[in-house]
């Protein structure tokens, strides 16, 4: 191998690296951790953090530490969709999906909404349509108040405190310290709900998916029409969507 070669292998490896870390860092990591971490000199992790920031790979908030960008998180989700698990993953929502009668499905923490990442839907001819790759928000939606749960009372109270917390729905919380009420609730309880809080008419429950670390990782919902199951009819069912989030929970640690 040529010196030029290795020398590009190298910068790929490095590129590689420093996506692996920004990816997994249980915090934004800033560019002299890195540098430190990876053990790459400051002026090249620079250089290369430049190009991953101009290319749309990462992006850097307001402390300037270093987060996921739109291309990555892209990346991630292609990658969650195109697993040779997907079939077992529908199978088991399917399943859900028929002992409940209703919509189910998962959805994945970004920023401050939720992305509907995979969903079955039943064959009622009045259905809610929020397609796959829908994004929603966090503060009034069972599966985003059930993420605003995990995160440390300190980062919640922060974020909540700068979201602006528009009217949605007729029972849309918009007030910062109701809300926090309302999730600890939720936090307690390891159960998110949302009566009529994001769309008029909607009721939805949202049960944990974590990882080994017991963190969570996605979530995992059913919603429905209020005129056809209350939130009250939901919750019946709660035993099996946390059979089913088990299910995917060993899914995700065979993957």
């Amino acid at each position: 191998m040529t010196t030029e070669r290795r020398e590009k292998a190298s910068s790929i490896t490095r590129v590689l690296e420093i996506i692996q870390a920004i990816s997994c860092s249980e915090r934004p990591p800033s560019p002299a951790e890195l540098s430190i971490m990876l053990d790459i000199p400051k002026p090249s992790i620079h250089r290369l953090l430049q190009q991953l920031e101009r290319e749309g790979f990462v992006q850097t908030n307001m402390r300037g530490n270093l987060i996921p960008a739109n291309r990555m998180n892209d990346i991630a989700l292609g990658v969650l969709h195109t697993t040779h698990f997907k079939a077992i993953r529908q199978a088991i929502l399917q399943k859900l999906a028929n002992e409940v009668g209703e919509t189910c499905g998962i959805s994945l923490p970004n920023g401050i909404d939720m992305i509907y990442f995979e969903r079955v839907q039943t064959n009622w001819p009045l259905q809610i349509n929020l397609p796959t790759g829908s994004h929603t928000p966090i503060c009034c939606t069972a599966s985003g108040k059930l993420y605003l749960s995990t995160l440390s009372k300190r980062h919640r109270q922060r974020l909540i405190n700068n979201m602006s917390l528009e009217r949605h729905a007729k029972n849309t919380i918009t007030d910062p310290i109701d809300l926090e009420r309302a999730i600890t609730e939720i936090e307690k309880q390891d159960l998110g709900i949302d009566n009529e809080e994001f769309i008029d008419g909607m009721a939805a429950i949202s049960v944990p998916i974590r990882n080994e670390d017991g963190q969570l990782y996605a979530c995992l919902f059913t919603h429905a029409p209020v005129f056809r199951s209350s939130l009250d009819d939901l919750l019946r069912f709660e035993p099996q969507l946390r059979r089913a989030a088990r299910d995917l929970e060993v899914l995700m640690r065979d993957g």
